[in-house]
């Protein structure tokens, strides 16, 4: 049903790339097709080869060298008057917006993406940039908004065997079921994404089940060793591509997991390793869920009460004004694990 993973933001003389190449690969042959391609007057070829180039920036963590990639490869698409490539540009810049938890450029950019993916003819961009959107929403914690969203993507998804787009919106849908306290549909979805992520040879959406999965089974099992085995083996796959962000995650939900054991020096260790990822690559989200769950971790080990209240309320407020409100709530359930609401609230 599913053919091969592949990555369609590998374009131009890219597309020989594979989805699993290391992103250090993918930069310096990026790189270097995107200079012959700028010597010999080609702009078209170099939107699609500058394209590959911020990714492989985005995903490395590298905030500056990707804004200044996405916004080249736009201006090249630009002058070459190629639409679809424009709305490429633009579904990195918006993908990267979010990244950064900079939320409503990223709708913007994401918007006007999948409108020009739509004028230029492109259905996938069109696809990846509705999906970026359904993303955004769900990261914020509207669920309700973009949940319908999520399903007719992955309808569309099926209906075409992409199999990369159905991992991801499977993915996605556990998650936000996972989040509302349906474990066991969460499993479920997860388990079928990292099946289909598996045959069809996707590492990075492989990864991300294994992540999902190691999530529900230690907090609906308790099976903390299994849990560990499989972000171990999603941990392997990140390093072979050089995923950071995808790392960082996994680090947290060690941190999660551990955490949940009652092993809170170890989670302590793990959540600092996050903390320090996230905070080189400019990742503000995966920042505030590190920094909840080591104040949690500093808390189980003894830290002074009113520094945890304090940690706690400062984490409150930067949630707040960002607009990520299941991650609020989170924070709202920490207070009230240590007994903090009501200070919080004075």
């Amino acid at each position: 049903m599913y053919g091969k993973a592949f990555a369609p933001e590998y374009q131009g003389a890219l597309t020989t790339l594979s989805v699993n190449s290391s992103l250090a690969d993918v930069l310096a042959e990026g790189t270097e097709r995107l200079r012959e391609a700028e010597r010999s007057g080609r702009p078209a070829e170099a939107a699609r080869c500058g394209l590959a180039v911020a990714e492989a920036h985005r995903r490395l963590g590298r905030v500056g060298d990707a804004d200044r990639a996405w916004k080249a490869s736009y201006r090249a698409a630009r002058e070459a008057g190629d639409t679809a490539a424009m709305a490429w540009a633009l579904w990195s810049g918006g993908t990267l917006a979010r990244q950064r938890g900079a939320f409503p450029l990223a709708w913007r950019l994401l918007g006007l993406a999948a409108e020009l993916g739509e004028r230029g003819g492109d259905v996938v961009v069109r696809g990846y940039s509705l999906a970026g959107l359904a993303e955004t929403g769900r990261i914020q914690g509207d669920y309700e908004a973009v949940g319908r969203l999520h399903e007719q993507l992955l309808a569309e998804a099926r209906r075409r065997g992409e199999a990369r787009h159905t991992v991801w919106a499977l993915e996605g849908i556990a998650q936000m079921h996972r989040n509302t306290g349906d474990l066991d549909t969460a499993y479920a979805l997860f388990e079928e994404a990292a099946e289909i992520a598996e045959r069809a040879e996707d590492r990075r959406g492989h990864a991300w089940a294994l992540r999902g999965l190691a999530d529900i089974l230690s907090v609906r099992d308790g099976d903390t060793e299994q849990a560990l085995r499989l972000l171990s083996e999603a941990e392997a796959g990140c390093r072979a591509m050089d995923l950071s962000g995808a790392l960082a995650y996994n680090h947290k939900m060690r941190g999660n997991v551990l955490y949940r054991a009652g092993r809170h020096a170890e989670a302590r260790d793990m959540y600092e390793l996050a903390l320090a990822e996230f905070r080189a690559m400019s990742e503000p989200r995966g920042e505030a869920l590190a920094r909840l769950g080591l104040a949690k971790s500093m808390a189980r080990l003894g830290r002074d009460r009113t520094e945890t209240a304090a940690e706690l309320a400062e984490l409150a407020g930067t949630l707040e004004r960002s607009g990520l409100k299941h991650a609020r709530e989170m924070v709202s359930r920490a207070q009230r694990e240590f007994g903090l609401d009501a200070e919080a609230a004075r």
